[in-house]
């Protein structure tokens, strides 16, 4: 007959301690694993929009990122921004430069297309439409969510890039043509892909689609 040998209370204590670092290591692993875990998702069907034919849906990884677009800031920009919106340009096009919680920028038709990026030429692409002018003399504040269309060193360069900032950016007043604003879904774009020691990401993170609410 077999004897059954009895766990001495330090290996019922050592064993019990074992389980709880595993559940706690695959917790942490699991949390890891999924950035997007305490993100909250807006549903813009569930909000009530004051104007819903200046609202844009930016579609991400982590959900969505409602923006409040102005066309009485800037008319040229967001007429640009919708018509690139309208005929969906921008799924699938990479967040080619991101800030930590400062910024991110996406926009590049010619160079930044899932499956087709040029990383020595990101952030230099062209829609084809061609640039239109700045639009910097309407009062805006870059606080917080603003976004905005990129250009190069001169004004007059601005054609399908845009950047959201995570933080407020009095210096872009004036600089940059404003066209919109986050109202939903900041906390979203902080989980977007960046790098420590770069602004331009290697294997970036993408646009799932841009829509226009109505």
């Amino acid at each position: 007959m077999i004897e059954k040998i009895k766990a001495s209370t330090s290996e019922k204590i050592i064993f019990i301690f074992i389980l709880i670092l595993g559940l706690f290591s695959l917790g942490s692993f699991l949390l890891l694993k999924d950035k997007c875990l305490f993100v909250k998702n807006y549903d813009p069907e569930k909000i009530n929009f004051k104007d819903p034919t200046n609202i844009a849906i930016l579609n991400v990884g982590c959900g969505n990122v409602i923006i409040e677009l102005y066309p009485d800031v800037s008319p040229n920009g967001v007429e640009r921004f919708k018509t690139l919106i309208k005929s969906k340009s921008y799924d699938d096009v990479a967040f080619h430069r991101v800030i930590k919680d400062k910024l991110v920028q996406a926009g590049d038709l010619e160079f930044g297309k899932k499956g087709n990026i040029d990383y020595g030429k990101i952030g230099t692409g062209k829609s084809g439409l061609g640039t239109i002018k700045s639009e910097v003399d309407n009062e805006f504040d870059y606080t917080k969510g603003s976004v905005g269309l990129a250009r190069s060193l001169k004004f007059d360069t601005e054609d399908s890039q845009f950047f959201i900032i995570l933080q407020d950016e009095p210096l872009y007043e004036g600089e940059y043509t404003p066209i919109g604003k986050v109202i939903y879904g900041i906390e979203v774009l902080k989980k977007i892909k960046y790098l420590d020691k770069s602004e331009y990401v290697l294997r970036p993170d993408f646009i799932n689609s841009l829509r226009l609410f109505n």
